[in-house]
This record gives structure tokens, C-alpha cells and sequence, in this order.
């Protein structure tokens, strides 16, 4: 593969128009690292992935892959490659043919770019479909041939489009793994748009959150995961539960914070921080799986908060089932529990419950 190379964007934005796609987007991703953009549709990231490759131009801001600045470069000469959401196969071509096209289009002789496009379909265990049109492939063989095509121009940086978004569920999971194999043997750095936090997650070394243009946090996906940055992040990342109030006190090793919806509960001081310092608003998470269900009549331990709900869903999800909550202030609250955990105190919807947590699980959101 090419040299490693980072990637770097520095105050990047586009705009169409009057309207402005990506909003100022600075970001580093480290050579060698697979990293994923992350976010709804329309947020930027696809955008952000084509001017990157050459086939948008930034309005403003600069991109550098490695130390070179590319913003004029043609996609050619940036030292990338990019593999479309849709694949972009020709369809009069043979799998072999594609993959040997681009070293076809630079003057190659053909017994060595058959060679070497043989090389790559091996590398994705595509060979003995060497001589078969991409209309006789499947889609999850499809995406291999596209991956052999973008790998053998010898990237240092190889940009995917969500390139798992047309396969069914099983297919995806092994695709993520194959994704994740070629990353790790070829070194090279992997820029990999999605909006499936699941995929996310279980690729990236690396998750960039963006919404409306911009990035919301960066991290790795445990660092998200637990600390989330914005209520925007909790949200979209799913499992957790956001609760607002107003600091009205401290006592010992808890702030006191009365719900907006009525109630008080605690969190720690020492991740109280708020963004209006005078008035006290503060946001803060708890992750589902990490709040339990009691009956009403149960006295909450020391060292925890407790708020007092009805059961308004029961979702069963496989290993885990979630139970959606209504506060009697009327927060919704998210509570995730084992399957096993789930039969051994069932509960029915319109039941009475306690959610409990302990103070040390909520997470104070930066910004509110």
C-alpha cells in the first residue's frame, strides 16, 4: 500500500448556494487509524468524505493528506481512493477487468495489471469470480470487486461511502469484519462514512459525530459511548436516558439538582460543571443499562437517586429488552436489561415501578 498519511482538515466548509453543507470542520485522523463519520442524513459527512477524495471542492479551509495541502490536486494525485456507496462497477466488465481498469487507464501492460488485479481479487477472496459481470455477483460480492478496484491503486488513505448500507443484516456483520481485517493487515488509514452508531462502533478506532455540518465530538467509541459531549451525541448513540434541572444545592459528596419536570436527584460534584454558572442549568445522562427497575414499596440505597414511574413499552430486542419509563414528572427514561434478567422479575406495561441509579452513573453534558 502507499505511505501511511494523515489526514487533516483545517476550517473546512462547503457551501451549495445559500446553504452551507459543512460549517468550518477542523479534524485530524492519525495515519493508519480507521475512522468513521459518523451522523444522521445531511449532517455533512458524505460531503465531507467527497472533498477529501477530490470530487467537491471546499469553499474555504484546507486538506492535507500527509503534509501536503490537496485542495487542487484531482482526485488522482491525492493518494486516495474512494469506494462509492453504490459500487460504480462497470457493467460490461468482468470482475478482473474492473479491478485492472484504473492501472489499464495509466499505461500498465496488461499481463501486469491482470497480475496484479488477480493479486487483489485474492486479497478479498473474489478469484475464482474473476471472469464473472458484476450483474452475476451478489451485493456483498459486488463490494469486494469495489474494494479490490480502490485497494489496488495503492492508497494511503482509502474512503468509503456507507459502503454496508445495501447488504442484509447477516452479510453487514461479515462485511464489518472483513473491513475491519483489511484495515489491520494493510495499515493504510480508512475513512468510513455511516449513520449506523452499531457499525460505527464496531469498526473505528476513531468516531467523528457531526450534525448540521459541524462536529459534535470526537473519540474513541468507548470514550462516546460513556461521556458523551451534547445531548445531540446521547441521543443519536442511543442508551442513554437525558435528564435536565437546575443545581440547587451541594452537601458533602453530591450536588443537588431539581428536575425541570419536578423531583430532585443527585450528581457528582466533581462533574457538575454547568454552562450558566449563575443560574445552575445542567444536563446530564445515565446509561439505560445502567438503572434497575424496583417495586414501588423498595427503599432507595445510599449512594443512589431514585424517581418513581410507569412502565409505557416493553421492547424485546434478543439479549436484551427494553423498558421505556414515564416519570410521574413525565421524563422518559430508557432502562436496557438482560433478557434472563427481564424473566426472572417480569413486568407489564402500565405497571408501577422505582427506576434507580447510582449517583456516580450520571454524566453532565458539556453546553447543555
Amino acid at each position: 500500500m502507499g505511505d501511511l498519511a494523515d489526514v487533516e482538515l483545517a476550517a473546512v466548509t462547503k457551501r451549495f448556494g445559500n446553504s452551507i453543507a459543512v460549517n468550518a470542520v477542523s479534524l485530524r485522523i492519525p495515519k493508519g487509524a480507521y475512522c468513521c463519520l459518523l451522523g444522521p442524513s445531511g449532517c455533512g459527512k458524505t460531503t465531507t468524505l467527497r472533498m477529501i477524495a477530490g470530487h467537491e471542492t471546499a469553499s474555504s479551509g484546507d486538506i492535507l493528506v500527509g503534509d501536503e495541502i490537496v485542495n487542487h490536486l484531482p482526485p488522482a494525485r491525492r493518494r486516495t481512493a474512494m469506494m462509492f456507496q453504490d459500487y460504480a462497477l462497470f457493467p460490461h466488465l468482468s470482475c478482473l477487468d474492473n479491478v485492472a481498469f484504473s492501472l489499464k487507464m495509466r499505461g500498465v501492460p496488461k499481463v501486469e495489471r491482470r497480475r496484479r488485479a488477480t493479486e487483489f481479487l485474492e486479497r478479498v477472496h473474489m478469484a475464482e469470480y474473476a471472469h464473472r459481470l458484476p450483474s452475476q455477483l451478489s451485493g456483498g460480492q459486488r463490494q469486494r470487486v469495489a474494494l479490490a478496484r480502490a485497494l489496488i491503486t495503492n492508497p494511503s488513505v482509502l474512503l468509503l461511502d456507507e459502503p454496508l448500507s445495501a447488504l442484509d443484516p447477516v452479510l453487514r456483520g461479515r462485511m464489518r469484519e472483513e473491513l475491519r481485517r483489511l484495515q489491520s493487515d494493510l495499515g493504510i488509514t480508512f475513512v468510513h462514512v455511516t449513520h449506523s452508531q452499531e457499525e460505527a462502533f464496531a469498526l473505528a478506532d476513531l468516531v467523528v459525530v457531526m450534525n448540521r455540518g459541524a462536529v459534535e465530538q470526537v473519540g474513541s467509541p468507548r470514550d462516546i459511548y460513556n461521556r458523551p459531549g451534547t445531548a445531540f451525541v446521547a441521543e443519536f448513540i442511543g442508551g442513554h436516558t437525558i435528564l435536565a434541572g437546575r443545581r440547587v444545592g451541594a452537601e458533602g459528596d453530591r450536588t443537588w439538582v431539581r428536575l425541570r419536570t419536578g423531583g430532585t436527584v443527585a450528581i457528582p460534584p466533581r462533574r457538575a460543571q454547568t454552562r450558566d454558572a449563575e443560574a445552575g442549568d445542567v444536563e446530564f445522562t445515565v446509561r439505560s443499562d445502567r438503572i434497575r427497575l424496583a417495586p414501588r414499596a423498595d427503599t432507595t440505597p445510599a449512594g443512589h437517586n431514585s424517581l418513581a414511574a410507569t412502565i409505557v413499552s416493553i421492547e424485546y430486542q434478543g439479549a436484551l429488552v427494553r423498558i421505556g419509563l414515564e416519570t410521574d414528572g413525565g421524563d422518559a427514561v430508557s432502562v436496557l436489561m438482560t433478557e434472563s434478567g427481564f424473566e426472572q422479575r417480569p413486568v407489564q406495561a402500565g405497571g408501577r415501578v422505582t427506576a434507580i441509579w447510582a449517583i456516580d452513573d450520571g454524566h453532565v453534558l458539556a453546553g447543555g
